[in-house]
């Protein structure tokens, strides 16, 4: 079997606990059916604001273009629901 790249966004909020259990899923899969994934994981949302200023980072955007799927989570929340904030999830 190939092997498949998945990007992980888990975001913020509920997302990275929706993400884990997806995870979980995921490596059943791989031991049912015999299926490899490559997981890579990335931060997007309030979570990248809140470490690197911005919601999106360039090589977040590229990982998402390079994978074969993308697992995104959840992003915003009452932290980053400011309507006049510059940056917003």
């Amino acid at each position: 079997m190939a092997t498949h790249k998945l990007l992980l966004l888990p975001g913020d909020g509920i997302g990275p606990e929706v993400v884990g259990e997806g995870v979980k899923v995921l490596r059943s899969v791989e031991q049912r059916f015999g299926h490899t994934f490559d997981l890579e994981e990335h931060i997007v949302g309030g979570a990248a604001i809140d470490a690197y200023g911005i919601p999106l980072k360039d090589e977040t955007l590229a990982a998402a273009s390079s994978a074969d799927a993308v697992l995104l989570g959840a992003v915003g929340g009452p932290k980053w629901d400011d309507p006049k904030a510059k940056v917003r999830p």
